[in-house]
């Protein structure tokens, strides 16, 4: 069984679990089942899950490294993406540099992580729930390993005389190997910067305004260049709220990696736009914080969504696309 044909098997088997559970409780159930059959459930995955704000990078070895917020930045592994193990964070002596903006603590958010230069880079944000005083940092690592992280510097912030937030990093590489931060969550929406590609520090001072909701939620943008487009994926509404999320993946399009973005219906992304990719259904709540990545089977769809208990775990599925080249989860 080659790792498509066993992934689409692992979403349907988890999709079918889901029905089978919600039937087993009546009438009462009619909506989630319905709701459940909508979208497959994550495929499987097993041992340390528990993960917000998920990015992850292939290694060279072909393993996985995923970063996720929590304490110093939390690390994961994997040699077959099924299977993850905790590691430790990122920063275990903690970032002074930050403190400012966490208030002096160490709970950094939404990390992007990324190899090139013989190197890991590691964007991060460092803010507090409900304010615009934020801001994005870079640090890199010979080796992706806790604690082997270096603290290379600020890379854009924002305040409360903006009009935007500085969290939610997510790098993309366009077709002329130019390096560019999306970046956003609320207020005036996902914002744009240069990078330079040796440094991972900012290049210019130019901004461009990919995609918003006229102060409503929007964040975690994510862009993933696939043949002549680029595809920015975000998430619209509530994330942090337990199994009462409401978080659900959104999708627009550009044929420039600097917009307009379009939805399906053709609504620009600036206008509030966005097609949607993947929502709650059944015992999956606020499935959000995407990122997507190209892998040796399929493009992959990595997220974390919210059990019934209010925990958060690992969600990953594969994206298909259909003949408009719209992309779908299996």
């Amino acid at each position: 069984m080659n790792a498509r044909t066993a992934w689409t098997r692992l979403a349907a088997s988890a999709t079918t679990a889901v029905t089978a559970a919600a039937l087993v409780v009546g009438s009462a159930a009619v909506t989630t089942t319905a709701a459940a059959a909508d979208y497959p459930g994550p495929g499987v995955v097993t041992g340390d899950t528990g993960v917000h704000d998920p990015d992850v990078v292939r290694k060279p070895d072909g393993t996985y490294l995923v970063a996720g917020t929590g304490e110093g930045v939390r690390l994961k592994t994997s040699t077959d993406r099924t299977r993850w193990t905790e590691v430790g964070a990122a920063f275990p002596g903690g970032t002074p540099w930050a403190d400012p903006y966490t208030g002096g603590g160490t709970h950094l958010w939404a990390p992007e992580i990324h190899h090139a230069n013989g190197q890991y880079y590691l964007w991060y944000s460092a803010s507090s729930f409900g304010v615009n005083r934020s801001a994005i940092f870079l640090a890199t690592s010979p080796t992706g390993d806790p604690g082997t992280w270096t603290h290379r510097g600020k890379v854009v912030e924002s305040s409360t005389s903006d009009d935007f937030n500085a969290i939610d990093p997510a790098l993309v590489v366009d077709g002329d190997g130019r390096w560019w931060l999306s970046f956003g969550s609320f207020w005036s929406g996902i914002k744009m910067i240069r990078l330079d590609p040796g440094s991972g520090l900012r290049s210019g001072s130019a901004f461009h305004a990919l995609a918003e909701r006229g102060g409503g939620a929007i964040e975690a943008p994510t862009i993933h260049r696939r043949g002549d487009h680029y595809y920015l994926y975000v998430s619209f509404d509530a994330c942090c709220q337990g199994a009462d999320s409401t978080y659900r993946v959104m999708v627009g399009r550009s044929t420039s990696v600097t917009g307009p973005y379009v939805d399906r219906a053709g609504v620009p992304m600036t206008q509030g736009g966005g097609t949607q990719v993947l929502a709650g259904h059944g015992s999956i709540h606020g499935p959000g914080h995407q990122t997507v990545f190209s892998d040796v089977d399929a493009d992959v769809l990595m997220y974390h969504y919210y059990a019934d208990s209010g925990a958060s775990f690992l969600g990953i599925n594969l994206l298909g696309y259909d003949d408009a080249g719209w992309p779908y989860v299996y």
